[in-house]
C-alpha cells in the first residue's frame, strides 16, 4: 500500500505536478467561493476562453505562453468591467461580447500556426505532467498574490458579495471591488492553465466551492472546506492519471464532480435526503 502511494512521486515531473495541482486546487476553490456566491460562473468560463489570443500571440512571438495568457486575461477583465460600469451595458452582455470576440480572435491566430495541434492543445486541456520549474514558480507567485489579496480584502469582498448596497453606503467602493474580483479571476485562470487547461478551469472554480456551500453555512468555513476539497481532488486526480493513464486535468474535475454529487445527495442540511426528511417532518 505504501509503495502504491509513493511510487508516482518518485519521478521529478510528478513532484512538480503534485505541487502545481495542490496550488491550483486551493486557489481555484478559495476564489470559487466568491464565484459561487456572486453567480459569476459564466464569467470564469469566459475569461478562461478569452486568454486564447494572448496564448496564440505569445506562441507566434516565441514568448512565454503564461505571460501572454495573463496579459490577455487582464485586458479582457478590464474591458468587461469598463463596458458594464454603472450599468451602461449589463455585465452578462459585456461578457458575452468580449468572450465571443476574444475566442474568435484566438481561433484566427491559432489557425495561422501549422503546429498548433500539438503545441497549443495543452493550453486547452491542461498538461500538469509537463509543468517546468519555471512554470511552477510563476504559478506559485500568482497564487500567493491571489490568496494574499483575498485575505487582505476578505471583509470588503464578503460585504460586497452579500450586500453591495450596504457596501456602497459604508463607502467600501463595491465598483472597485468588482474590478478587483475580475482581476483575481484573470490571475486564477492563468494559474490553472497548465493543470486543467482552458476547457476545465471553470469546473475547478465552481465545483469544489459548490460542494463546500452544501456542507457549510459560513463563508470562512466554506473557503476552508473548499480548499481542502480542491487539494484532495487534485491529488486523487493525479493518482487516477498515473495508474489509469488518463488525462490528469479531466481526472481532477471528475473527482470533484463525484464529490459534489455525493454532497448534493447526503449533505447534512442542504442535501437532497436532508431536505426531503425536513419536508416530511414539517408535513
Amino acid at each position: 500500500m505504501i509503495h502504491w502511494l509513493t511510487e508516482p512521486f518518485t519521478f521529478e515531473f510528478m513532484q512538480r505536478a503534485l505541487a502545481a495541482s495542490l496550488i491550483v486546487g486551493v486557489v481555484c476553490s478559495v476564489l470559487g467561493c466568491f464565484v459561487v456566491l456572486r453567480a459569476m460562473a459564466f464569467l470564469g468560463d469566459a475569461l478562461a476562453h478569452a486568454i486564447l489570443p494572448g496564448v496564440a500571440i505569445a506562441y507566434l512571438l516565441g514568448a512565454n505562453l503564461l505571460a501572454g495568457a495573463l496579459i490577455a486575461a487582464v485586458l479582457v477583465a478590464s474591458f468587461i468591467g469598463l463596458f458594464s460600469r454603472k450599468g451602461a451595458v449589463k455585465e452578462d452582455t459585456a461578457i458575452g461580447i468580449l468572450f465571443a470576440a476574444a475566442l474568435a480572435l484566438g481561433v484566427v491566430l491559432i489557425s495561422t500556426v501549422r503546429s498548433y495541434a500539438t503545441d497549443l492543445t495543452h493550453i486547452l486541456f491542461g498538461n500538469v505532467l509537463g509543468v517546468s520549474p519555471g512554470d511552477l514558480w510563476v504559478t506559485a507567485i500568482l497564487a500567493v498574490a491571489v490568496l494574499a489579496t483575498v485575505m487582505l480584502l476578505y471583509k470588503e469582498l464578503l460585504l460586497a458579495s452579500f450586500d453591495p448596497v450596504l457596501a456602497h453606503t459604508l463607502g467600501r467602493r463595491p465598483e472597485l471591488l468588482r474590478f478587483v474580483m475580475l482581476f483575481l479571476l484573470a490571475f486564477t485562470v492563468v494559474v490553472s492553465l497548465q493543470t486543467v487547461g482552458v476547457g476545465l478551469v471553470a469546473a475547478m472554480l465552481v465545483t469544489p466551492a459548490a460542494t463546500a456551500y452544501l456542507l457549510t453555512r459560513r463563508l470562512a468555513a466554506m473557503m476552508a472546506v473548499a480548499a481542502a476539497l480542491g487539494a484532495a481532488c487534485s491529488v486523487a486526480g493525479l493518482y487516477l492519471s498515473y495508474y489509469l493513464n488518463v488525462a490528469s486535468g479531466a481526472a481532477v474535475v471528475l473527482v470533484a464532480t463525484a464529490l459534489f454529487l455525493a454532497a448534493f445527495v447526503a449533505a447534512p442540511h442542504r442535501g437532497l435526503l436532508a431536505r426531503r426528511l425536513a419536508r416530511r417532518g414539517a408535513a
